[in-house]
């Protein structure tokens, strides 16, 4: 199976889902262009993730070549900062599996912005091709069976019930997981390994 092909499917689903609850939030939801508080920190991604992430590089790259040499010149620059304190493999761009949330290096880069926002106008180079996590995030969420609190720039005056409504399953069917494990079940990694390196 193509993992691409098979993501297209997944992405349908996502963005269903996150159709849906956006109209019910209304304007608890602060998402908007220019908005960057999901861009900012490291954080794992999968495989598919990466995968997609450098399929939206190379179109880019087609359309826009300068654009595309700046992410790559971000990313490059994010990876070479974070190399000495990497949890896992920097050179393969691979995480441990025990790089848990509360890994320095997560504290250590949380301020770092993900190098494919362009700065100057708040917006994602890769948008159509980002993570699941940014696609993911603003809404409640709920992944695993843990509920994960929405954006704290959304449902600021929101009733307990308001948020509830409104908590996301993603990927309800576990797609994603068919999916990595037609990969093999490769490692997490961090978008500026995603975007720099080889994987």
């Amino acid at each position: 199976m193509d993992p691409l092909w098979a993501d297209r499917l997944l992405l349908r689903v996502v963005d269903d889902a996150m159709a849906e609850v956006s109209r019910r939030a209304g304007e608890h939801l602060a998402c908007r262009a220019g908005c960057t508080e999901c861009c900012i920190g490291p954080f794992p991604v999968t495989a598919l993730d990466a995968l997609r992430l450098r399929q939206g590089l190379k179109e880019l790259a087609a359309r826009d070549p300068a654009r595309a040499a700046e992410v790559r010149r971000r990313a490059a620059e994010a990876m070479e900062a974070m190399r000495a304190s990497f949890p896992g493999d920097a050179a393969a761009g691979r995480l441990d599996d025990e790089a848990a949330p509360e890994h320095r290096f997560w504290t250590e880069f949380g301020g770092a912005p993900c190098p494919a926002l362009d700065l100057s106008t708040g917006l994602c180079d890769l948008y159509a091709h980002r993570p699941l996590t940014c696609r993911g995030f603003g809404p409640p969420g709920e992944i695993d069976g843990r509920k994960l609190p929405p954006c704290r720039l959304c449902f600021q005056n929101a009733a307990e019930e308001e948020i509830e409504a409104c908590r996301v399953r993603l990927d309800p069917d576990d797609i994603q997981a068919l999916i990595l494990a037609e990969m093999g079940d490769p490692a997490d990694t961090v978008i500026a390994a995603a975007l720099s390196l080889d994987l």
